[in-house]
């Protein structure tokens, strides 16, 4: 990822930028869907088990600990500094000295908003069309067309639905 973040050749042009980071993406990810753009800089475990949707931006800071399979659908739209981690341990004493590490999926549905600052952990689920507040810890699956605000996030509201969600 580090050419992701710093590849800056004498005659690049804004448009190249994004044409060469989108290649960098192509190679990194599992997928990428057309019209995706991450800011930089942008952290990985693995790559290639992160799977994303068409029409995806993601501000500044993105972190995905990728053990597991990290599903992000179409038109989702992300603040900075948004976490996500399919990693956990146990909370074991000897286990964590023994590096035990499980994988658990993390997706999130289509036409979502994560506020910047959010962590989204291991297992969880957000469904289509749901907000998730700024500076949030997203620790249990929210189901779909709610928003959703706190540390620990809870559902605030419910948000009609488009159509074809």
């Amino acid at each position: 990822m580090y050419k992701y973040a710093n590849h800056f050749p004498a005659d690049a042009t804004p448009r190249s930028h994004v044409a060469d980071r989108g290649k960098v993406l192509q190679q990194m990810l599992g997928d990428i869907g057309k019209g995706s753009y991450i800011e930089p800089p942008f952290n990985i475990e693995y790559g290639c088990n992160i799977s994303i949707g068409e029409s995806f931006y993601s501000n500044f800071n993105l972190m995905v600990l990728d053990c597991g399979i990290v599903t992000i659908g179409n038109r989702i739209m992300f603040g900075p500094f948004v976490s996500i981690f399919a990693a956990t341990h146990e909370t074991d004493v000897q286990c964590q000295r023994d590096g035990v590490e499980y994988a658990k999926s993390v997706a999130i549905g289509d036409d979502c908003w994560i506020g910047g600052n959010t962590a989204i952990m291991p297992g969880v689920t957000i469904g289509k069309g749901c907000t998730i507040g700024s500076g949030n810890i997203v620790t249990k699956s929210i189901p779909d067309s709610l928003v959703a605000v706190g540390s620990p996030a809870r559902v605030i509201k419910k948000v009609d639905p488009v159509s074809d969600l």
